[in-house]
């Protein structure tokens, strides 16, 4: 069977920032509340770009840095809990905008867990199929579902995208195990665009959207009970030590949350890296934003194990040991 690996990683994020002060001008808040509690002390915002513009440009980034023709690409993968429309597909907007005439495109939902999702999805399809090139993309505009009144949410999240493009080929190997599992009693401790149908015929007006909310202390509970568990599991199901992990690269939510899990799994925090401090909860962008910023910083190189992990939305975890 034919081998999966990662042949390049890009980020993008809008240039905008608001900061935690700024948040203060306009709800009851300050940057000590926010950043003691969440480690974020401002994040980016999208003023005019949606979600399929900034995964577009990370797309584009990646075909230039790899040098490949977009002919070449068969599947785009993009995980988001923001897409531009139900349909079409934020991945089919980008399959469009970068003209990658041979590319199966279509979207996931898995809120933060996305980008895990959407690599384990590709690189099982690539092994199936003649794909030679896939891009996923964790992308997310969530300034467009916050209750911007909101102090116990609005705070929390950025703007911003990321991804990976795979290569399929014959020697290297980048994936050595997943853990994928879905707590769909708990959906109601983490929603977002919900819908509620508005009852008779005709109907009077459009669908109802309402914006991001959360049981902020319920999903820390399961966060920092969960997570550890699926990465316990994916490592000892595929004989990889803790300790020989080079970086557990989380889901950017909460700074607390990443100290418990390294407390709990009995490892340094130097090996857990965050970058939430300048950008705020990106959901499915966060780890591969994450990854993108430690490749281009020359903190990521061959030989390396890596553990990612994403945790939200669903609810959902999905924890993965991948190899540089």
């Amino acid at each position: 069977m034919k081998k999966v690996k990662i042949n390049q990683i890009a980020g993008y994020a809008p240039a905008y920032t608001v900061s935690n002060d700024d948040l203060s001008q306009i709800m009851d808040t300050s940057d000590e509340w926010i950043s003691t509690r969440t480690g974020i002390r401002k994040r980016r915002i999208s003023l005019n770009e949606n979600t399929s513009v900034l995964c577009t440009k990370v797309a584009q980034q990646l075909i230039d840095k790899a040098q490949i023709s977009v002919d070449e690409i068969g599947l785009i993968i993009v995980a988001t809990m923001s897409p531009d429309a139900c349909t079409p597909s934020t991945a089919a907007l980008v399959q469009g905008q970068i003209k990658a005439p041979n590319a199966v495109a279509f979207d996931i939902s898995a809120a933060c867990s996305g980008f895990i999702y959407g690599m384990e999805i590709a690189q099982k399809m690539m092994r199936m199929s003649d794909f030679k090139y896939a891009i996923v993309i964790g992308g997310e505009v969530l300034s467009k579902e916050v209750d911007w009144t909101d102090r116990t949410s609005a705070v929390l999240f950025g703007d911003g995208a990321a991804g990976a493009l795979l290569e399929a080929n014959d020697n290297v190997e980048a994936f050595a195990g997943t853990d994928l599992k879905t707590f769909g009693d708990l959906g109601d401790q983490l929603v977002a665009g919900e819908t509620n149908p508005i009852g008779g015929f005709p109907p009077a007006k459009f669908t109802t959207f309402h914006p991001f909310k959360m049981d902020g202390r319920a999903v820390y509970k399961f966060a920092t009970t969960e997570v550890p568990n699926s990465i316990e599991r994916v490592c000892d199901h595929n004989h990889v030590s803790l300790d020989d992990v080079d970086y557990f690269i989380l889901h950017q939510a909460n700074i607390r949350i990443i100290k418990s899990i390294a407390k709990k799994l009995n490892q340094p925090l130097t090996k857990f890296p965050n970058n939430m401090e300048r950008y705020g909860n990106t959901s499915a962008a966060s780890v591969p934003l994450l990854l993108a910023e430690m490749n281009e910083n020359g903190e990521l190189h061959a030989g390396q194990t890596i553990v990612l992990s994403g945790f939200g939305g669903g609810l959902t975890i999905g924890s993965q040991i991948i190899k540089l």
